[in-house]
Parts: C-alpha cells; sequence; structure tokens
C-alpha cells in the first residue's frame, strides 16, 4: 500500500523558513515523481514544486521560485521542501503526492496516483 506522510508543517513569521518533508512506502523509491500542492482557504490546490526521478528534473511555480527548493533523498524514501523568507500568502495546507508509474515531474494534480494528508503552515505577518 502506497502512504504518503508530510511532515514539518508550523506558524512561522513572515521571513521566516519552514522545511515539509514526504516520507514514502510502499513503492519503489527508484523510480517516481513527487509534487507538493498547497491549497489556501477558498482558493483552489495549486502545484507549488516537483521533482521527478525520470530525468531529474525539477520544477517550481512563478511565485515561489528562488524561495523554495525540493531535494530527495532516496535512502530515506523521503522528499523535502525546504521554504525560505516565507510571505503571508503561503498561508496553507501542503501536500505531497505522487507518480509511481510515470517518473517525470507534473505540476499538474491530475497526473499524481496517491496523496499526502496535509500539513497545515501558517505565515503571520
Amino acid at each position: 500500500e502506497v502512504q504518503l506522510v508530510e511532515s514539518g508543517g508550523a506558524l512561522v513569521q513572515a521571513g521566516g523558513s519552514l522545511r515539509l518533508s514526504c516520507a514514502a512506502s510502499g513503492f519503489t523509491f527508484d523510480d517516481y515523481a513527487i509534487g507538493w500542492f498547497r491549497q489556501a482557504p477558498g482558493k483552489e490546490r495549486e502545484g507549488v514544486s516537483c521533482i521527478g526521478s525520470g530525468d531529474g528534473s525539477t520544477y517550481y511555480a512563478d511565485n515561489v521560485k528562488g524561495r523554495f527548493t525540493i531535494s530527495s533523498d532516496n535512502a530515506k524514501n523521503t522528499v523535502s521542501l525546504q521554504m525560505n523568507s516565507l510571505k503571508p500568502e503561503d498561508t496553507a495546507v501542503y501536500y505531497c503526492a505522487a507518480r509511481v508509474i510515470n517518473y517525470f515531474c507534473s505540476h499538474y494534480e491530475v497526473e499524481y496516483d496517491y496523496w499526502g494528508q496535509g500539513t497545515q503552515v501558517t505565515v503571520s505577518s
């Protein structure tokens, strides 16, 4: 059974940093694509970042580029999202999602097979 468990969400002041982790199990972590998405109250879920083992590519949404960094630790079956210079508009529930057949990065949520339960990130001004 594929499981994704997010952690690291918290309340932080604007300008601060957080590191989110997505611990994956139930599939071969040598071949994967993991995406981070977020959903703010009253808004649609949006793709934030992704990483794919297919070609090693990464993606960042324009509004996080230069502030967020995605990385993977295959030995620990974990993908992390380092978030720096956080802004109040980054406040959202953050979800990680996995593609286990197609190993290329995608920022479209419909292309992901499995989802975690989410972790809350709140950035105060």
